[in-house]
């Protein structure tokens, strides 16, 4: 029973989570928002990696292939603070936000294959920004929230000794809100511009893994994962209408229907890993795609901004000193740390002539700890430091803190019981 009520608590808090506004940076403005890594709090401790990592009860959002190696059924709740601090050439401003990082279930089908399903944000966007002309004459703000979440499920299976295959579904759908308003001194109207967009589409992603026993109670694995290529749909309609300065709308100048798509290549990440079972761990990641293109949209043609190919390498690991230790709760506690250096393929132009683009990277140092609680339940605490961006080209550099916390809750269902 209080199994139950507490899914039925966790359900309650996403769908409150998923109505807020959950960001607060500018370069949330391009695309669908700004994107966020599908990994979990455990992952995301360590630079994000976990292609190559499996595990007999922890949830792994990168490769389905790994929910092969799952004997416990094991259900999270994971949630993101974020702290920013964005800087121009002359002012510096911080922001913080919080929201949902996923709700997962995983249970194990048999002793060679697991089911996972849950609900994770794909992207958000939460931007509030204001530009003067230097003699006050006019005035432009921007302004725009929503994001895109998703529903997925996947499944893994070992085929062979070592070797685990995976596939993973999901559906994708979120609303954004654009919104431009432009003030002239001396002018009774001010003019705002609106999109209100719905997005909406499917992936599938395919995964593998393989592991192998070495000398010395050493475990090798290696992983990857392919998502492949698909389109994400964008409907709507946006508005240009004139306002008085009160705020109340006058007369709609022109309403037109949105009717557009991102087009997303294949994902590919593919990674190494060793390290002693319960005990350690270090892994190696790559990830690349290409760029994304977009059919239909006008704002992604305007020459603002544009995207190329985009790639991540990440570094991390784990350290658990003794598992069933007794006298010393803290050699129970799973220490991890990582690093993570990402292009993300974004590139955007400051200098307002559509010929200076600059990419927008992404560099970030993470650490976390994983207490044990009751059985094989734990909380999972997990700091990272990084910076995006850039100040050249009159762009923007963000300077962030993310603090990410999760409850995983493990045990073994569909278990008979035995009676004396």
């Amino acid at each position: 029973m209080i199994n139950k009520i507490l899914v039925a608590f966790l359900l309650l808090t996403s769908v409150t989570f998923l109505a807020q506004r959950t960001n607060s940076s500018p370069y949330s403005y391009f695309g669908i928002g700004e994107e966020f890594s599908e990994t979990t709090v455990e992952q995301s401790s360590m630079g994000g990696i976990g292609v190559a990592f499996n595990h007999y009860k922890y949830l792994n959002f990168t490769n389905p292939a790994a929910y092969s190696d799952l004997r416990y059924t094991t259900y999270s709740f994971g949630i993101l603070n974020n702290d920013l601090t964005v800087k121009s050439g002359t002012s510096k401003q911080n922001v913080n936000s919080t929201s949902l990082s996923y709700f997962a279930l995983a249970f194990p089908i048999g002793n060679k294959a697991g089911l996972s399903i849950g609900l994770q944000p794909v992207s958000s966007v939460g931007y509030s920004l204001t530009n003067t002309a230097t003699d006050f004459s006019e005035r432009t703000s921007f302004s725009g929230d929503g994001g895109v979440n998703r529903i997925y499920s996947s499944f893994g299976i070992k085929v062979a000794k070592g070797f685990s295959v995976g596939v993973e579904a999901d559906y994708n759908f979120g609303n954004v809100d654009n919104s431009i308003l432009k003030e002239i001194n001396g002018v009774s109207l001010a003019t705002k511009y609106e999109e209100n967009t719905f997005i909406e589409g499917t992936s599938v992603k395919l995964g593998v893994q393989y592991q192998k026993e070495l000398k010395n109670k050493l475990i090798l694995n290696a992983g990857a994962t392919f998502k492949l290529g698909n389109s994400l749909k964008v409907t709507g309609d946006d508005y240009l209408y004139s306002l008085t300065f009160t705020g109340s709308p006058k007369d709609t100048v022109s309403s037109n229907k949105i009717n557009g798509k991102f087009n997303l290549p294949l994902k590919s990440i593919v990674g190494i890993g060793i390290g002693k079972y319960d005990n350690w761990y270090a892994g190696l990641e790559y990830e690349n795609q290409e760029a994304i293109s977009t059919t239909g949209l006008v704002a992604s043609t305007s020459g603002a901004y544009r995207y190329g190919s985009s790639n991540r390498i990440s570094l991390g690991g784990f350290y658990l000193p003794k598992i069933n230790s007794i006298s010393n709760y803290w050699n129970r506690v799973t220490y991890r740390a990582g690093a993570r250096f990402e292009k993300s393929g974004l590139m955007v132009d400051g200098s307002g002539n559509n010929t200076n683009f600059t990419p927008i990277d992404d560099f970030g140092i993470s650490f976390g700890l994983g207490l044990p609680l009751q059985r094989l339940s734990s909380v999972n605490l997990g700091f990272e430091f990084g910076k995006r961006g850039t100040t050249n080209n009159n762009l923007i550099e963000e300077n962030y803190f993310n603090f990410r916390l999760s409850l995983s809750l493990t045990d073994k269902w569909f278990e008979k019981r035995k009676i004396d």
